[in-house]
């Protein structure tokens, strides 16, 4: 047993330093993947923020949790977009060909997007630091934060392996990250919810994003986070089982069909 771990751990490290050094020959796909929230980070700050009431006299503050995860939703298209090209190439035909635990070459892939989003974090919270944002979180209450964006980067990210397994076009594996894009306007992201309509208000506060996004404004502003953790965590933990459980059989599929 501990052989196997041995090497199933060894296996996924090759797979995930693979997938990183694709990331790294073609850095487009980090900056895309920041350059739009950052936009929207500027935008909403220095255009529509003065007429945007949110109770805080620092806008950066509040917004910023929503851009994460709008940054995050975006960045695990490309996970989907990597997984089925791997697919597509017949390179997950050569890797079972070879002596290396089966379940490696996805990981690889699910690793590698929760380090690529992460670079894509900390560059959008450099950058929010610039614009202003400070916080008064010491440092547990930060790594609460970066134990929820993780979590929530994987519940994405095997949802991002679905679509990369399951998909028959390019488009197809990417075009499903758009809803998860647009989720984040319609919560306490932009701005409070009450003051949405009494429908929209009710989606809103009901919705993952809502409670992921005023638990870690909560913990950066030093203020009590309440239920809020709670409810954030048991969003990601169940969005993250279901996923993956889908994303493993969808895998398995695969791979019989490969052999």
């Amino acid at each position: 047993m501990e052989t196997i771990k041995k090497h199933f751990f060894s296996d996924m490290g090759v797979m995930l330093g693979r997938s990183m050094r694709h990331i790294f020959r073609s850095m487009d796909t980090i900056i895309t993947v920041t350059i739009t929230p950052i936009a929207m980070l500027l935008l909403f700050v220095y255009v529509f923020g003065g007429a945007i009431q949110t109770g805080t006299d620092n806008y950066v503050n509040y917004l910023l949790p929503g851009i994460l995860l709008i940054a995050i939703a975006s960045g695990i298209a490309y996970t989907a977009y990597r997984l089925f090209i791997d697919m597509q190439s017949g390179i997950f035909e050569r890797f079972h060909s070879m002596p290396i635990a089966r379940s490696a070459a996805l990981w690889g892939h699910v690793l590698t997007s929760l380090v690529s989003n992460a670079i894509s974090v900390a560059v959008i919270i450099l950058v929010a630091l610039i614009m202003g944002f400070r916080s008064p979180a010491g440092v547990l209450s930060w790594l609460a934060v970066a134990g929820i964006l993780a979590l929530f980067t994987l519940a994405l990210t095997w949802i991002a392996a679905i679509a990369g397994l399951s998909a028959k076009s390019v488009d197809g594996a990417g075009a499903f990250s758009y809803p998860l894009i647009f989720l984040p306007f319609i919560s306490s992201a932009f701005v409070p919810t009450e003051s949405m309509p009494s429908a929209v208000r009710a989606f809103a506060e009901n919705q993952p994003v809502t409670s992921i996004v005023e638990a870690i404004r909560a913990l950066l502003s030093g203020q009590p986070v309440g239920n809020d953790i709670w409810v954030a965590l048991a969003w990601c933990l169940g969005i993250l089982i279901v996923a993956y459980l889908f994303a493993m059989r969808a895998y398995k599929r695969k791979a019989a069909a490969i052999s």
